[in-house]
Formats: C-alpha cells, structure tokens, sequence
C-alpha cells in the first residue's frame, strides 16, 4: 500500500502525488488477469518508463527546488523537503511491487505459455554452451570495460544505461571497474536450442573473466543512474537555437544524477563508491529484487499475437475522404467540416493524405504546419518536403523543445531545411505545442483557406495507440486565425483577438473562466464536461469549485495528475473526477460548457492544451469550436462513452484515494467507441445532461 499522504488543511492536491497514483493505474492494468497477457507485459513496461521520466524531470525539479533554498509549500500546503521525501519513500514503494509484478506474476505466467526468461544459473549445459558462443560473436566486441585508477578518472556514466560496477585485485590493490551493458543489443537474448531467454546482463556478468583476462574478481553491482533531463537553454542569448539544443543533447545525458538503483546482492562497498562519485545520499538508492530498467519488456510484449494481445482493430477509412468519395479533400471541406477520432478512424487516410494532397495540388500556395512530436516513418515530413520542391511555400514550425523528442526534431529540422522548407522555431520562451495545419488553395473566387486543428501530435505511430480527435474545415474565420497565427510565430505580428480561434497564452486562461463562470450563474442548469490528461492550475479549479458551489454539475475525465478535490460538501460536492486507462492512451482535449455562450447555446472546444499552468501561460497552445451539429453529435457521443465507461475507470475521492470503480463485466469507453465511431447524420444527441 502506498504511504498516505499528509492531512493538510488545503483544497488541492499535490501533483507529484497525484501523479504517481496515476502510474499506480498504470501498473493495476498489468496485476489485471483478464487483460491479455502480453498487454499486461506491456502495461508494466510502461510503468517503469513512466518512473524513469518521473524521476529525470519532477524530482529532479525537487531537487533543485530544495538544493536552491526554495522550501515553502505550494498550494497543496505540503513543505517541497516533505514532498520529496514522500516522493521518494513512495517510488521505492513502486519499485517493491513493481518487481514482485514482473517477477513473480508476469515472468511465470509468460513460462507457463512458453516464453520463459531464466536466470543465468538456471540455464542448462547447453543452453549456457549457446550462450557463450552468442557472447564471442556478438557481445564480447561492443564491451568497453573502463577501469578507475590515478591514470583513469571515474568514468561518465550516461542517464538510463545500464551497468556492472566490478571490483577487481591484479595484485597491487583492489580498483573499480565499470562495464556498460550494450543498448546496441536486444536486452532479451533467445536461445534457439531452447526457445527460452536471458537477460543480457546475465549474459555479460557471467564471462567477466574474459573481460578481464588473468585478474581476481572480487565484488560486483548491477547498478542504473538516472539523469536530470530538461534541457537548459537560455533562447535569449544563443546565436543559433538548433545549435544551442543540439549541444544541450549532448550534455543531457550527463545531466545531474538524480537516482541510482542497484539489484539485490549488490556489493556494499561499490554502492558507497556510486554514491560518493555521484553526489547522492543514501535516499537517492532504489534496490531491486531482480533486473533494472524493466521498460526494456516492450521486447517481449512485442514476441507474440492472437490470444495473448487485444484483438486486432483495424481503423476505418471515412466514407469521404479522396480514396473512397473520389472527390478532392477540398471538394468535400468546402461542403462541410469534417471530424475525425483516431485511432477508430485511419490517421493515414485523413491527416497523412491531406498534407500530401495539398503538397500535390498545383493550385495549392502556402502550407504551415507546426509540429510538435513527429513519427519516425516521416510520411509527414516528405510530404511537406515534396511541396517545397515542387515550388509551394512551405512553413515548419518544428517546436525544439518537445520534451524526450528534442533529438527527433533537431534531425527534422535539419532535413526540412536542406529541402528548401522555411522552418522557424516558434516564440523565444514559450513552447509551441498547438497541433494545427494551414493549407491555402488558388480558386476561382480567390484564396481560400483550410485547416486541420487536432488535439494530436502529426505522428503515424502513436496514432494507432492514442485516442486523439481533430477537425477539417474550411471555414474562413478558423482559416484566417489560423494565418494570423502562424503570421505571429514566424513574424512576431501582434494579435488583438482572434475570430474563432482559442489561444494559450493570451487568452485561453480568460476564456475559459468567463465559460466556467457562465456555466455557474446558470446554477442547477449549469452543466460542465471537461476531458484532459492532466487538471493542475490552481486558478481553473478554484473556478470550477464556485461553479459546483452555485450548483452547476461538472464532470471531469482527467487521465493523469489531477489536483482538485472532488464531493466536499459546500466546495466540491457537484463535481465528479474519474480516470480512464486501457488499450488506447486518452489523450483527446475536448471541453464541453452547456450553456457556453450566455443565450444557452452549448459549446464545445477541441485542441492541444491540458490545463495546467504551462499550458494556459507559457505555451502555444489552440482550441478551435465545434459548431456543426453533426460534429456536435460525434463530440457528445465520445464524451457520453466515457462517463458509461465501467471497465477501466477509476474515480477520484475527496480524500485523494482513487477508487477502481470498473468491473471484470463491464465494457470499455475504447469496446463502446468502435460501436459509435461514424454515427448517422440523424442520430441523436448522447444526453450529456446533469449527472448524479
């Protein structure tokens, strides 16, 4: 059980707390017996992974926070030395039942359907006979053993590697040695005349002894350090940001270390060494039971099919996109907007095929393009590529600093560049994390606009794993904000006000209070539905407690950290939170406001903000309306799905405890979304009216 966290006389709760009981979701999803069985693999690599990130951004900002004499608490009230030491004795808490997770669940239930994974002692004569013969061909000549001495300096060890720390007697004395286990090789090593695994550390640790030839090995570790990864770049004094991150790449994977974690039986005196040579207490040791950095079981979640995986979805190609109407994209979005909700319906045919059609459209001007986070497949990328070589002006907003992808775009960057593509880097100081396309077309009548705002980044891979929704149009107001947007990034213009058009930081803190105040002076009427992945701002919910205060009834599905307090009596009492996980990521931003312009006129927003303080003030952020009806009808629809999700839902507790308020019986708003992904023209709108 987690350790709870302190009463404090506060109405918010902490973020880093609230986070890691979201990762606790995470890993329930993996302990679930009647979720397929490689998908639990999966589910519990995703929660290592997430730990990792945990660690090399928040905690290290406690750190800093702490080492910097910045005590005070914050809005939950907490002191920041308390809040890391309840971070800290809590993700050690993970770390315990993580490992038994995977050691004493996953692994035997994969044995038992034929993938074992073994330790290096439990493999047979010839199984080990295999093994060495795989380590001479393939491993022994990546390894580089780095010894410490006065004539060899401790040795720089880089964030999320994995490592044996060896201590070894030549005779003259017992130095440290260190040997980076390969990430060049499959962490999981398959023995053909088995069918089993082993762990390539094993693999490694086992022929130490022809690592270091005619020495006596006396004490090993294997040991993991994680960094601290956000990059620091000052965008006011470099002379060239693309070189500015670039050089911080480098440097960030020696950042600050923030957590070393060792396997059971590690030598005591190279874990003091570690700590000294790193400059980390006691506090900053996680100890495992079994192997480190489990996130590497992405390798075997990813070995098998059928029964063992969620059944195979394929997504549906709209009825009107080119490939199936025969008409143009812009033929169809001058009759009327077009959503569409991924991964239930093909990013492929919609997002990929527009860009590339306008690339191909001799008629076509301009296209601007901010991009955040991109696939490795690049069909984006070259699309935008061919229509700059075919003479359209292209614009790549390409936002250096998306977080864990900063590599990724710098090499976009580069290669967009080399093609002839005008790329900027957004606005010095703020982040550009809008998910937006501007196409302009030659018509007859003139130049006509058509846009795409989404609530997803433009990448393939991600697409068929993240719930996302966006919007086609051709709607002059959007398309011109659009343009006077990207005018303002690229060209520093001033914008006044925008048409149509929601924009973070100038005015998406401002309009989304006037809605929230709106919605309370409706009082029992007001009726508020929000979904995002992550509810911080403290402004915004105090804002939402005066609306449940006047009586208004408000819904929200926040995915990961949420830090308002849900059903206190005379606060919170209309207000209900409630998480879903599962097969696809939530990760669609869509904000539902029943009487939305004063006149009871509904709204609704789609877009890329979540509502946390970065979002609202220090990011480029965009939120377009939906104003078709039949849009409406599909907004509603995916909204409705979701408070009637009862399989993998989890409800939020004044008292900061999330509850699985799910059943084995019960189906999912993922199950009830392909039965509603394209409903008729006609259908009626999902009741999205005042919940109890």
């Amino acid at each position: 059980m987690l350790l709870p966290a302190p009463l404090v006389d506060t109405r918010s709760f902490n973020r880093e707390l609230s986070w890691l009981e979201f990762n606790d979701r995470v890993m329930s999803l993996a302990l679930d017996e009647s979720v397929p069985l490689l998908e639990r693999v999966r589910f519990a690599a995703i929660a290592a992974g997430n730990m990792d990130e945990f660690f090399e951004v928040r905690v290290a900002a406690l750190q800093d926070r702490v080492a910097n004499g910045r005590l005070g608490p914050g809005h939950d009230g907490i002191p920041t030395p308390e809040v890391l030491a309840i971070v800290l004795d809590r993700a050690n808490s993970f770390a315990e039942r993580h490992d038994k997770l995977v050691l004493d669940v996953l692994l035997p239930e994969l044995t038992s359907h034929g993938t074992a994974v073994v330790h290096w002692n439990a493999t047979t004569d010839t199984e080990r006979a295999e093994a060495s013969t795989l380590y001479h061909r393939f491993v022994h000549p990546v390894l580089i053993p780095l010894a410490v001495d006065p004539a060899h300096p401790f040795p720089t060890i880089s964030n999320r590697s994995l490592n044996i720390g060896v201590l070894i007697n030549d005779g003259s004395g017992e130095r440290f040695a260190r040997v980076k286990v390969p990430d060049v090789l499959p962490r999981f090593v398959h023995l053909a005349s088995s069918g089993r695994y082993i762990f390539l550390e094993h693999l490694v640790g086992a022929h130490l002894d022809w690592l270091f030839g005619n020495v006596s090995i006396t004490g090993y570790a294997m040991f993991r350090v994680t960094r601290k990864s956000d990059l620091e770049v000052d965008g006011d004094e470099a002379d060239d940001l693309l070189e500015a991150v670039e050089n911080e790449l480098r440097r960030r994977r020696f950042g600050k270390a923030v957590r070393v974690e060792f396997s059971e039986g590690a030598n005591v005196h190279i874990t003091e060494l570690l700590l000294r040579e790193l400059d980390l207490m006691p506090s900053n040791i996680a100890m495992h039971r079994g192997p480190l950095g489990l996130s590497a079981l992405h390798q075997l979640a990813n070995t098998g099919n059928g029964e063992m995986n969620f059944p195979r979805r394929v997504p549906i190609v709209p009825t009107w996109v080119p490939s199936v109407s025969g008409r143009s994209f812009f033929e169809v979005l001058r009759e009327a907007d077009r959503f569409v909700h991924h991964p239930y319906e093909a990013f492929d045919a919609t997002v990929v095929e527009f860009v590339r059609a306008a690339a191909a459209d001799s008629r076509t001007q301009v296209i601007k393009m901010a991009l955040y986070r991109t696939s490795r497949d690049g069909a984006v990328i070259d699309a935008l590529i061919d229509a700059a070589r075919a003479g359209v002006q292209v614009v790549a907003l390409v936002e250096l600093f998306a977080r864990f992808d900063e590599g990724a775009n710098v090499v976009w960057a580069r290669r967009l560049e080399d093609a002839g593509v005008h790329v900027v880097y957004g606005v010095i100081g703020l982040k550009t994390h809008a998910k937006c396309i501007l196409v302009v077309r030659r018509e007859r009548t003139g130049m006509r606009r058509y846009s795409h705002i989404g609530t997803g980044n433009y990448n393939a891979t991600t697409a068929v794993i993240y719930e996302d929704v966006g919007l086609f149009t051709a709607d002059p107001d959007i398309g011109r904000d659009l343009g006077e947007l990207f005018n303002h990034l690229t060209g520093y213009s001033v914008v006044d006000s925008y048409r149509s058009l929601v924009v973070a930081p100038e005015f998406l803190r401002n309009d989304v209070l006037r809605l929230v105040a709106n919605e309370a002076s409706f009082g029992s009427m007001g009726r508020i539905v929000i979904k995002v992945n992550s509810l911080v701002d403290e402004v915004l919910i105090q804002s939402l407690y005066q609306a449940s205060k006047c009586g208004a009834s408000i819904d929200l599905i926040v995915r990961g950290a949420c830090c308002l307090r849900p059903g206190i009596a005379g606060l919170s009492e209309n207000i209900r939170v409630r998480s879903i996980l599962g097969r696809y990521l939530e990760h669609s931003r869509i904000l539902y406001f029943a009487n939305g312009d004063g006149a009871g006129q509904q709204t609704m927003l789609i877009g890329s903000a979540d509502l946390m303080e970065r979002n609202l003030d220090r990011r480029v952020e965009v939120l377009t309306p939906i104003r078709a009806e039949h849009t409406q009808r599909r907004i509603s629809a995916i909204l409705q799905a979701c408070l009637r999700d009862d399989r993998f839902v989890w409800s939020l507790g004044s008292d900061g405890d999330w509850q699985a308020t799910g059943t084995k019986a019960g189906r999912s708003v993922h199950d009830r979304l392909w039965d509603v992904h394209d409903p008729p023209k006609q259908a009626a709108r999902p009741d999205l009216g005042r919940q109890s």
